[in-house]
């Protein structure tokens, strides 16, 4: 046959056309679709055809400002984009306005880190001024790069944390707090960061293991109390130093000892010895025994124990401090209290207490009347009340001379390090202390008015009700919330909004909810520097009714601002409120660690103002971690630049990525991890080319009804409804790498590897209007459309650039395919009726392709088409369901030239390389090759083509 007729024949064949290329470009096409989105303000679009429909709010936790966007941004935007896109698609007006938090600590750190040393001399407005430029500019940065995401939302108008509106609702929401009875000033010990020099809240720690000095020391008891102890029979050797033994894991906390505190239900023993060649009666929990001679070094013959007396027979008797000749305090100190909370798990039984430095030592030393007494400064260095041997130095340095002055005085019985998880600053990485200082604090504790319950139990009702994703969210929060201290709020630093508080030269204060609303409305006009500038008769108001004991004359500003994690929990009011969407919001997604941070302290501020969580459900994810497991760092290597990664593959990659993967466990990524994901994007892609390709002869009109539809469509149209059905589910349910599964083994198994290739005969080379073709085209517009909006959500770029090339869509007056509608199940056609039909004949092809695959590999065959297989079947009901389906059928399911069918004892299926001339055009082998003489190299069905084209 000539070569020219060769040619003939591909001209006679309907081939693949479409605009939609094999190869996606994805990162020189995402860019310009962006700018095609801005141009139709995309966002602005998408709500407008959305008018009338119901509201699903997403809020959005603010990230910082502070830097460019790495993968955690991604995961987190990521998510959010797809219920937003999912849930737009579902019907629904999805608002979703980005935020950003613009004050705190990490941003004025970053500022410090800049000025170094200059910004010591810097008065605090220029300070803020700093803060406030280089926040608005990494609000820049980030905004594009979440852009080049494919994210959509009100970027135009997002809400930041320093703009004064927002200010003003944080203010609104504390006010209410204020009346409700919840914000109180005290000195108490909190979290400090000596890096930093700020209180902390539990939202900003981090703990780390970390080696401490442990130290077993004597407290010598003064004379009566001696006699006291000798009349219990706890110390009968007129040689021996009596004293209480205390253990401790700061030693440096111990300049600030006021009492020490025993168990009063406990037995306590005095245990003789000699150390360093002085005799010791030292008092110890009696279960202590063994260990503290263990850590002492001494064996069972070097020490003798006394009779056990109960605790509660110490209760007020005196010791003098091991190294404090006195007292730097104004109260009665140095004697023994009774605290329930001593246990014998570790130490000695007996406790150090020292109220400035702990929370449960306060507790206990307040129902004694002990001072809270804290000789440590802002810098973390000791005051001049403090022995000269420690004056000034550095309380996390300090913890050796301590030990060694003691040992000196002969008092250290023990000492050794430990390795034990200790809290460190979040920002400045050091470890912090506990440490007494005067701070604002919102009480957990107190009744909230209106609901007759604390704030704690009305959180620990509420959380409930809200969905939690995944479920052990709920109990996570539940065991926080449980054990979780008074919220600090104050912080000394520069950058954020300030409590409204005003104080006279007595040192009272005044914040009331009227004050902090005058506050409030003044801020939501100048801003929060306005406060550092204004005089507080311009902040409050001529008007403004002083308090008794209050005059102008004599008011002043405090400077301490507000944690600014109790700015961003404000966001519901701040944010959703004051836009007029409903409260509570519909999710809240972020990470794993905001149980203890946002979603927490977005549920107190709301639950003391409105007696109502902030939303209906939480859904939370992991965080990324390189192939082994390991935290990624920059430092180990081992860190994935989300920027590098976008700009090497292109952002629908690594959104296929984010949707493969289980969120709500951490998450391993690796360039190769996210590199894989391009081979099955280019599955899914070449499928949507494929059926893209196979229509464009194609309208709407020529559609074949379902009941006329061949077997193999009819069977397409059931897997796409199964499709169709899962996957919403999947989405509904938030469970986006089932999403992928679906669609990923959707393109690979039902079509790649069955329907699409059992389509390319009929498609290929009957006639172009044959009922054959119109019914598969019919089913592939179907799955296009179907398919297209399904993956549109995570690929959002080729799902906008598949619906442009996709000529056949039904929603047509549509700018984007992300304001068109999710496609539904038919619910006519009965997939599951179907299924386990279809199953018995998938798997006996199954069955016929593994022996092919032995032909193939013996080489007695090239192709399937070459076939001719033979299949005896003992099973009736198998054989009656090919029989029904058409042997013709399943010889094209097989894509082999033909199937004979047989009865017999066993299953058993025998393939050859058939004795057919094969068809030049088709290249099935086949009986009819050759009966038309005017084709005689073609069979029936593509010479009736060729003649008739």
């Amino acid at each position: 046959m000539s070569e020219k007729k060769k040619k003939g024949y591909r001209d006679t064949l309907n081939l693949p056309k479409t605009s939609f290329s094999m190869k996606a470009n994805l990162t020189q096409r995402e860019p310009q679709q962006h700018k095609a989105w801005k141009k139709q303000k995309i966002y602005d679009t998408i709500l407008a055809a959305r008018e009338d429909a119901p509201t699903y709010t997403l809020h959005d936790g603010p990230p910082y400002a502070n830097g460019d966007i790495h993968m955690g941004h991604v995961i987190n935007k990521v998510l959010k984009d797809i219920v937003v896109k999912y849930k737009t698609m579902a019907g629904f007006k999805v608002p979703y306005i980005p935020g950003w938090d613009c004050h705190g600590l990490p941003i004025e750190v970053k500022v410090m880190q800049e000025l170094g040393e200059k910004i010591r001399e810097m008065p605090k407005l220029e300070i803020r001024k700093r803060c406030k430029k280089y926040a608005s500019k990494f609000v820049k940065v980030q905004t594009k790069q979440f852009k080049s995401l494919g994210i959509f939302g009100d970027f135009d108008n997002p809400y930041l944390t320093l703009k004064p509106q927002y200010e003003q609702g944080i203010l609104e929401i504390f006010a209410e707090l204020i009346g409700n009875g919840l914000v109180y000033k005290q000195l108490k010990p909190i979290h400090w960061s000596v890096g930093c020099e700020t209180a902390l809240a539990d939202a900003e720690l981090e703990y780390k293991d970390i080696p401490s000095l442990s130290v077993y020391v004597n407290f010598p008891v003064t004379d009566e109390t001696r006699k006291k102890l000798a009349d219990l029979n706890l110390v009968t050797d007129d040689d021996a130093t009596a004293s209480f033994m205390i253990w401790t894991t700061t030693p440096w906390t111990l300049t600030a000892n006021l009492a020490v505190a025993v168990n009063p239900k406990l037995d306590y023993v005095s245990m003789t010895y000699t150390k360093e060649g002085r005799k010791f009666s030292s008092i110890i929990a009696a279960e202590r025994v063994e260990a503290v001679a263990q850590a002492a070094g001494l064996e069972q013959g070097d020490y003798t124990i006394s009779d056990p007396v109960k605790g509660c027979e110490f209760e007020g008797l005196r010791y003098e401090h091991p190294f404090v000749e006195t007292n730097p305090t104004d109260k009665d100190a140095y004697f023994a209290i009774c605290a329930d909370y001593v246990t014998t798990e570790d130490g000695t039984g007996v406790v150090h207490i020292a109220p400035g430095h702990g929370v449960e030592d306060y507790v206990a030393a307040q129902n004694y009347g002990l001072a809270v007494y804290s000789p440590v400064m802002d810098n973390g260095r000791y005051d001049n009340t403090v022995p000269a041997f420690i004056k000034g130095k550095s309380v996390l340095k300090v913890d050796p001379i301590v030990a060694d002055h003691l040992s000196e005085k002969d008092l250290l019985v023990a000492a050794k390090e430990i390795t034990h998880s200790y809290p460190h600053c979040w920002r400045s990485k050091t470890p912090v202390i506990f440490r007494a200082t005067e701070q604002w604090f919102v009480s957990v504790d107190n009744q909230v008015p209106k609901a007759g319950k604390s704030l704690r139990n009305l959180a620990l009702e509420q959380i409930g009700d809200v969905q939690w994703v995944p479920q052990w969210g709920e109990k996570r929060i539940r065991g926080m919330l449980e054990s979780r201290p008074d919220w600090c709020i104050s912080r000394q630093r520069a950058w954020g909004l300030p409590i409204p508080a005003f104080l006279n030269s007595d040192g009272d204060t005044l914040m009331t909810k009227e004050s902090c609303l005058r506050v409030a409305e003044h801020i939501g006009k100048k801003g929060s520097d306005s406060w550092f500038i204004d005089s507080p008769k311009e902040i409050l108001g001529e008007d403004f009714e002083l308090p008794e004991g209050f005059t102008w004359d004599d008011l002043h500003k405090e400077e301490n601002i507000f944690d600014v994690w109790f700015e961003s929990g404000c966001s519901w009011h701040s944010v959703m409120r004051k836009r007029g969407y409903d409260v509570p919001v519909d999710l809240y997604l972020e990470g794993s660690d905001q149980h203890r941070g946002w979603f927490q302290l977005s549920l107190l501020p709301a639950l003391g103002a409105i007696q109502q969580a902030p939303f209906k459900t939480v859904l939370t994810h992991g965080f990324t971690v390189d192939e082994k497991g390991m935290k990624q760092s920059k430092s180990l290597g081992n860190y994935v630049s989300a920027l590098e990664e976008i700009q090497k593959y292109g952002a629908d990659i690594l959104r296929l990525w984010v949707s493969s993967v289980n969120y709500q466990e951490d998450m391993r990524c690796s360039d190769e991890l996210i590199g894989r994901l391009s081979d099955a994007y280019r599955k899914i892609r070449n499928t949507l080319r494929y059926l893209l390709g196979n229509v464009k002869d194609y309208d709407r009109s020529m559609a074949v009804p379902y009941e006329k539809m061949l077997p193999v469509d009819k069977w397409a149209m059931q897997q796409l409804q199964k499709l169709i059905s899962k996957v919403r589910l999947a989405y509904e349910d938030f469970a986006f790498h089932r999403v992928f599964g679906l669609v990923y083994n959707f393109c690979t198994v039902q079509m790649s590897s069955i329907y699409m290739d059992v389509l390319k005969d009929r498609l290929y080379c009957d006639k172009p209007d044959s009922i054959s073709r119109r019914s598969a085209q019919t089913v592939m517009v179907e799955i296009l459309e179907a398919m297209i909006k399904l993956i549109s959500p995570v690929l959002v770029h080729t799902g906008e650039e598949a619906w442009a090339a996709f000529e056949q869509k039904s929603e047509t007056d549509l700018p984007t395919v992300h304001a068109a509608t999710l496609p539904d199940v038919n619910e006519s056609i009965n997939w599951q009726a179907e299924e386990a039909r279809w199953d018995k004949i998938m798997t006996l092809r199954d069955d016929v392709l593994r022996v092919l695959e032995g032909l193939r590999q013996e080489q007695a065959i090239a192709s399937n088409q070459e076939a001719s297989v033979t299949i005896t079947i003992d099973d009736e009901e198998l054989y009656s369901t090919i029989e029904e389906l058409g042997v013709d059928t399943f010889t094209s399911l097989c894509i082999v030239s033909e199937v004979k069918l047989e009865k017999g004892d066993k299953l058993d299926i025998s393939a050859a390389k058939s004795d057919h001339p094969k068809c030049e055009r088709c290249w099935n082998y086949l009986p009819s090759v050759g009966h038309d003489t005017d084709q005689p190299d073609l069979c029936i069905r593509c010479a009736e083509v060729v003649n008739h084209a």
